[in-house]
C-alpha cells in the first residue's frame, strides 16, 4: 500500500502531516491485508516530490532525511510493518550507494527497498545500465521487499512507459530479481489500463512462465 509522501519538504508542516497519515496507515495494515508501505525518500522541490531539486544534495536534506526515516522506521516496528522507499534520481536517495547509506545509517529490519530498475539511470548512466542495475543489486538485493516493472525511454526522471516498451534490459533486471535471497511481488505500473494485457504477457515471457 502506498504512503508515500515528500518526506524532506520545505514545509515543515508538511512532513509532519505526511508522517501523521502514515502512522494512521500502519494502523490499518492488518485490516487491509498487507505488510509493506511505499515510500519515496523525497525533495526540496515544493511542486512535486519526484522534481529533482539543488538542495537535495546539501547536508542539511540528509539530516532531515534520516531523522524522518527513523520516525517512520519507528512507526513501522510499532505496527509490524516494512517501509520500503524507492531509489529514484530525483530524490535524496538518488542512487543504489545512496540507498545502502540510508538503509545502514537506519539500522532498522522494518525499512527496506522498492526496487524499479527504471527509476535509478542519471544524465549520461544508460551505457552503463548493465553495470548500474549488478551494482545496485549488489548493494540493495538483501533488503528489497517489493519490485516494480515498467520502462524507460532515456536516462534522467524517464522511467513512465510500459514494460517492454522502452530500453530496459529485462532480461538482465529479471534474472537480478530471480537471484534475489527470497521471492518478492512484482507490481506493473507506470501504464494505461490498455497496456495491461500486453506488459502482462511480455513480463510473463521474459520469466519463462508463459
Amino acid at each position: 500500500v502506498s504512503g508515500t509522501f515528500n518526506m524532506i519538504h520545505p514545509d515543515v508542516e508538511e512532513r509532519r502531516s505526511g508522517m501523521s497519515r502514515l502512522r494512521a496507515l500502519a494502523g490499518a495494515c492488518a485490516e487491509l491485508g498487507t505488510s509493506v508501505i511505499t515510500l519515496c525518500s523525497g525533495t526540496r522541490s515544493e511542486q512535486s516530490m519526484w522534481q529533482a531539486h539543488p538542495g537535495n544534495a546539501q547536508p542539511d536534506a540528509w539530516r532531515d532525511l534520516i531523522a524522518a526515516m527513523k520516525e517512520a522506521a519507528d512507526i513501522a516496528a510499532e505496527h509490524g510493518v516494512i517501509v520500503a522507499f524507492e531509489p529514484e534520481v530525483s530524490n535524496v536517495a538518488d542512487s543504489a550507494r545512496k540507498s545502502r547509506r540510508l538503509l545502514d545509517e537506519i539500522g532498522s529490519e522494518n525499512l527496506q527497498v522498492v526496487m524499479d530498475g527504471a527509476n535509478i539511470f542519471h544524465e549520461g548512466e544508460l551505457p552503463r545500465m548493465t553495470e548500474i542495475l549488478e551494482e545496485a543489486f549488489d548493494l540493495l538485493g538483501d533488503s528489497v521487499a517489493l519490485s516494480h516493472a515498467k520502462d524507460l525511454d532515456r536516462d534522467g526522471e524517464a522511467g513512465h512507459l510500459a514494460a517492454g516498451t522502452g530500453l530496459l534490459d529485462y532480461d538482465l533486471y529479471l534474472s537480478l530479481l530471480r537471484g534475489l535471497p527470497d521471492e518478492v511481488p512484482l507490481i506493473l505500473h507506470g501504464l494505461e489500463e490498455e497496456q495491461v494485457s500486453e506488459s502482462v504477457a511480455f513480463v510473463r515471457t521474459r520469466l519463462g512462465v508463459g
